[in-house]
C-alpha cells in the first residue's frame, strides 16, 4: 500500500495562496487543503493522512475521515512531527511505501532513517497541480468524444429534418 502522511500546517505556511488564506480564516485554509488532497488521492489511490498539531487547536487526539482522507489532530503538546514519526515506525513493512510531505528538514531526516521517503511541499504542489492538469484535460476530452445526441442521426438526414422542424420545404 501506498501512504503519504502530510504535515498540515507545514502545506499551509508553505503554500503562499493557503498561507494568505489562513491569515483571515485557518479553518478555510484547512478545508481547501483537504479538498486538494482529496482529488489527488482519488487519482493516484495513494492513502493519505493528514496530520495537525496540537499548537493551533488545543485539546484531545481527534481523528475523522473526510473525502476518504485520514485526517488527524494530535493531543495536546503533541507535535504533527511526532505523531508521523511514531505512525510511520508503525507502517513501515515490505508491503507499505511511506512518504512524509514536511518542508521540515530535521523531520525529512527522522523519517527517512526509519525507511520512510519524503516530499518538499513544493514537490507535492507540483503533483497536485500535475493531476489537476490531467483531470482537466480527461474531463475535456470526455465531452468532446460524447455525441451531442443520443442517436446517431446522418448528416443528410439531420439537414432534412432542420428543414421541416423550420418549415421549409425540401
Amino acid at each position: 500500500m501506498n501512504i503519504l502522511f502530510v504535515d498540515g500546517y507545514n502545506m499551509i505556511g508553505a503554500w503562499d495562496f493557503l498561507n494568505s488564506i489562513k491569515q483571515e480564516n485557518l479553518e478555510l485554509a484547512r478545508v481547501r487543503l483537504i479538498e486538494m488532497l482529496a482529488e489527488y488521492q482519488s487519482f493516484t489511490n495513494i492513502k493519505i493522512i493528514v496530520v495537525f498539531d496540537a499548537f493551533y487547536v488545543k485539546g484531545i487526539e481527534k481523528k475523522y475521515s473526510d473525502y476518504k482522507l485520514e485526517i488527524v489532530f494530535t493531543r495536546e503538546n503533541e507535535t504533527a512531527d511526532q505523531y508521523i514519526e511514531k505512525t510511520v515506525k508503525s507502517l513501515i513493512s515490505r508491503r507499505n511505501k511511506v512518504w512524509v510531505a514536511t518542508n521540515d528538514s530535521q523531520e525529512q531526516w527522522q523519517i527517512f532513517a526509519q525507511g520512510a521517503l519524503r516530499k518538499s511541499a513544493n514537490e507535492l504542489l507540483r503533483e497536485i497541480n500535475d493531476v489537476k492538469t490531467i483531470i482537466k484535460e480527461k474531463v475535456k476530452n470526455t465531452v468532446e468524444e460524447r455525441p451531442i445526441n443520443k442517436i446517431q442521426i446522418p448528416p443528410d438526414l439531420k439537414d432534412i429534418m432542420e428543414k421541416m422542424r423550420r418549415g421549409n420545404k425540401t
